[in-house]
């Protein structure tokens, strides 16, 4: 296609008014929770949503935050530049799912607890539990960060949208509907913004598959143009995208934001049933399908649009994750409304990403060291707390913004952030629940090393960039423009004179040219390693001291499907549960059921408290009951 003009429309007023409805809208359903829920001051009902919402909603929640702008904007642009193997994600995605539901989930969701890192108190120390609590802080004010700063560049430099308007609305309506509606407004908010992304990629693939000539020009132009070769099986680690990193890797990146973090988990069990976290969790997996797919679908038309004039090499665009923006309002520009629909759509998984995130940011910290230090509060005091800790966060959050122009392309640089603190974090959960013989100073050993190795990996790719036979970027043309071209090429070919270099520090084409999704895989097995050696070395714990319940074997995982499968859920009708004072109930749907008496323990010994579950008594009168 030939380009003769490289003007793009800006924002008109009917953009504006489109993309101002997103937030009056989610502004709205805060209200509506806060004057909905106000007789029910207890911080579970805030932080929790008492423990009664329904597996739909939870799905749409967990698919809009996971699928955020770096989704939106930034996975188009990957397709476009390295070809449609970022498809293969939806294998990645599918283990997770899997494995989450299936491995974690029963764990988490049956100990009753709010923040996942009590898990960690109770099977290894409170030393292990305050520690991982602050990884997460770090790593989740680090993300979001680039989530509202990047996108929000990008549409600033392409549509001239006013950059840190966008950015102190996003933090300012966020912050806004967490405190005066919680979780409850959170997740219903993220249902509102989940189908907003939906109709806004679809407005793009209508109008991109005509602008661009049909999709059999689509399919056949990227197929010539390279785009097409998805399966690649290259099992070197240097290598950016191969079947092998976006499988393994991937699922090791994602498993750690997925399995053990506290965003996703506090939304589980915010569900009814332990049945309705399990299918909201594999109804987000259809979810994250549907999006990925409208995202390499883009990523396609995009390059077939522009496959003899790129913006990039052209000079039109100064960075790749404009090229989306760009993209859209060449289509749109035409149309009132529309653009203002695509910035609703790419800042609906912002928003939805960053609520998320002050939720769970506030909830860990109330969690984890409010309520320890202040054992004694009341409802009202508790509730008014954990919303001061939203308003707290969500400048935070907001203020991390500033500091994320210098991470570099946004699907990079947020998987990477995930990468290098997940791993640990999914070593860390792993070691507690498959090995029952990891003791304390495993767990914490392990721990640290798993942060050094993917730090070390991380932090060094970072200033040695890899070149660019290792990122393979396909060719991109400029052959079809009918203007002058202000760029000189250099943009592709830059990081492969650096990689030639002689100057360059040895590790530089080694270890730190590892592909970024095996960041996490490098911290989980050096977090499980060293995990295993310092407890052999240093005597392991006997399993027997474990109540049951703190770990699950990968059988279990395997045969989730046998009807000598044992499994429990809470029944609809409980009530506080985060004191770890509600048993295993009965539940109509289930086979087998562990039932156990309610207990109820004050002993404050941290090492008993160690190895004591949340539906476990100390003394061994307690009566289990197990049926087949």
């Amino acid at each position: 296609m030939e380009h003769k003009s490289p003007s793009v429309g800006t924002f008109q007023v009917g953009d504006y008014v489109v993309f101002a409805l997103l937030f009056v809208v989610s502004s709205g359903i805060g209200v509506f929770f806060a004057i909905k829920e106000r007789n029910k001051p207890s911080s579970k009902d805030f932080l929790v949503g008492g423990r009664q919402m329904t597996c739909v909603p939870v799905a749409l929640s967990l698919t809009a935050s996971f699928m955020s702008a770096v989704t939106v904007i930034g996975a188009p642009s990957d397709v476009y530049r390295f070809g449609a193997s970022y498809v293969i994600f939806g294998v990645a995605y599918t283990f997770v799912v899997f494995l989450t539901a299936e491995l974690f989930l029963p764990v988490f969701y049956r100990s009753g607890i709010t923040s996942t890192y009590e898990y960690l108190e109770l099977r290894f120390g409170k030393i292990v539990r305050v520690s991982a609590t602050l990884i997460y802080i770090i790593q989740t004010i680090l993300y979001t960060g680039v989530v509202v700063y990047a996108p929000a560049l990008a549409l600033n430099q392409v549509t001239g949208f006013d950059l840190w308007g966008s950015i102190f609305a996003t933090g300012i309506v966020c912050t806004f509907y967490c405190t005066l509606g919680g979780l409850k407004a959170v997740v219903w908010t993220d249902a509102f913004q989940m189908v907003v992304m939906v109709v806004g990629f679809l407005t793009v693939l209508i109008q991109g598959a005509n602008r661009a000539g049909g999709i059999e020009t689509v399919w056949s132009t990227s197929r010539t143009g390279g785009r097409m070769e998805v399966f690649d099986f290259d099992v070197n680690p240097l290598r950016r995208h191969t079947f092998w990193t976006l499988t393994v890797g991937g699922t090791f990146t994602w498993l750690g934001i997925y399995g053990v973090n506290q965003s996703t988990i506090q939304r589980c069990i915010s569900c009814k049933t332990e049945s309705h976290a399990r299918w909201a969790l594999y109804l987000n997996l259809l979810g994250l399908w549907i999006i990925l797919f409208c995202a390499v679908i883009s990523g396609l038309m995009m390059y077939a649009f522009y496959s003899n004039c790129d913006p990039w090499s052209s000079g039109l665009v100064s960075a790749p994750d404009q090229l989306m923006p760009y993209f859209v309002m060449e289509i749109l520009g035409a149309y009132p409304g529309l653009p203002g629909l695509f910035v609703a759509c790419a800042f609906s998984g912002t928003l939805s990403t960053v609520a998320a995130s002050i939720n769970a940011l506030a909830t860990v910290m109330y969690e984890d060291f409010v309520s320890q230090c202040f054992g004694d509060l009341s409802n009202r005091a508790a509730n008014w707390i954990s919303k001061a800790l939203c308003v707290v966060f969500g400048v935070a959050c907001t203020t991390m913004a500033v500091g994320a122009s210098y991470m570099g392309g946004i699907v990079q640089a947020a998987l990477s952030i995930h990468g290098m603190c997940g791993g640990p974090m999914l070593g860390l959960f792993s070691l507690g629940i498959l090995f029952p013989f990891t003791n304390l100073k495993g767990a914490f050993g392990g721990l640290i090393v798993g942060i050094v190795l993917s730090f070390w990996v991380g932090v060094g790719a970072f200033i040695y960039p890899a070149p660019s036979n290792n990122t393979h970027p396909l060719e991109l043309s400029t052959a079809g423009c009918n203007f002058s071209i202000t760029a000189d090429g250099s943009n592709q070919t830059s990081l492969t004179a650096s990689a030639l270099s002689s100057d360059r520090y040895w590790l530089a084409d080694s270890w730190y040219s590892m592909s970024y999704l095996y960041y996490s895989a490098v911290g989980f097995i050096g977090t499980i390693a060293a995990g295993l050696l310092i407890t052999l070395l240093t005597g392991p714990m006997d399993p027997k001291k474990l109540k049951p319940g703190m770990t699950r074997s990968m059988k279990d995982v395997i045969c989730f499907w046998s009807e000598r499968f044992i499994h429990a859920d809470f029944s609809e009708d409980k009530e506080d549960v985060g004191d770890f004072a509600k048993a295993w109930e009965k539940h109509p749907d289930q086979e087998g059921v562990i039932k156990m008496e309610t207990v109820k323990s004050s002993d404050d010994n941290l090492q008993e408290n160690a190895y004591t579950n949340a539906a476990f008594d100390h003394n061994e009168t307690s009566k289990v009951q197990v049926k087949l």
